[in-house]
């Protein structure tokens, strides 16, 4: 009896604060998967069932997957590989000199008000953007006649607007600001007596870029690169405003199916534009270690 009682007095009861913490800290779980992975469950199961007429039924079939993966739509997909990792790297290449000049050459108060500037182009929809671009473009816009008016040519040149050129001009302006911070948020947080002792030990300012500098950065460089490719790979309104109405990528085929009232197959493509970006986030935690990332950006 004694030891019974002394095994009751072990357990301990939780006191109401801290039920109330838990309850407080697993709400937001659970609007999150109810918010979220939720939808996304919910997509991957519609993605095996069947289309029958103006409506669809549970099943257990890959037909969407395999007509997803033959055809044209593989080389939509194939297309939108290409335009995302092509546009990913032309974006690294001009957010890694920014984001190094703003790590390394501005003063503290000027970082901040830089740095705003980059984020001053999403105070407006990115849509109306995409317009702006198309209207710039055109063979009757301001670009053209600055040329035509240079003498660069005699005439309007088609190839500026509803091409791979304004596809990729599009894309980058959209999203090359983003991958702006997460590079800086790397760079700034190098000790510079790394570079210092590099310098000390005999190695020149590019040896000891590339062998001390890049290799701390590569988080930040990976983290960026992701949400570029992201960003990139599900575009809709850049290929169809810029692009043209041929010019398809998987966002496109997307609402292509929707358009035709195909939920299983709309369902079956974005889940697996799901699962390819999921596998680039378990990349990149597996490479790194995000928690430190995460805590440079909470300033720890």
């Amino acid at each position: 009896m004694a030891a019974f009682q002394i095994g009751l007095s072990a357990l301990k009861v939780p006191s109401a604060h801290t039920m109330v913490r838990t309850a407080v800290l697993g709400l937001p779980l659970a609007m999150l998967f109810a918010l979220i992975l939720g939808p996304l469950l919910v997509t991957f199961v519609i993605s095996f069932w069947q289309k029958t007429g103006f409506t669809m039924k549970p099943a257990f079939s890959f037909d969407n997957y395999v007509d997803f993966f033959s055809g044209v739509r593989l080389d939509v997909l194939l297309r939108s590989l290409w335009v995302a990792v092509t546009a990913t790297i032309l974006m690294l290449f001009l957010a890694y000199p920014i984001a190094y000049l703003i790590a390394t050459s501005l003063r503290a108060a000027l970082v901040r008000p830089v740095l705003f500037l980059f984020a001053v182009p999403f105070l407006v929809n990115y849509v109306v953007r995409t317009f702006a671009w198309s209207d710039l473009l055109s063979r009757n816009g301001p670009i053209n006649d600055l040329l035509i008016s240079l003498e660069i040519t005699e005439v309007p040149l088609d190839w500026l607007l509803y091409s791979d050129f304004a596809v990729y001009l599009g894309l980058i302006t959209a999203y090359m600001p983003f991958m702006v911070f997460p590079i800086w948020l790397s760079l700034s947080a190098i000790d510079p007596r790394l570079s210092e002792a590099s310098w000390m030990l005999g190695e020149g300012p590019v040896a000891t870029f590339w062998r001390v500098v890049f290799p701390l950065s590569l988080p930040g460089v990976i983290a960026a690169a992701i949400f570029g490719f992201v960003g990139a790979f599900g575009e809709v309104a850049v290929s169809l405003i810029l692009g043209g109405t041929g010019y398809q990528l998987l966002g496109n085929a997307i609402q292509s199916a929707l358009n035709v009232l195909h939920y299983p197959l709309s369902a079956a493509i974005s889940s697996v534009s799901t699962v390819l970006m999921l596998c680039l986030i378990l990349a990149w935690g597996r490479l790194f270690d995000i928690r430190v990332f995460l805590g440079k950006i909470m300033g720890r």
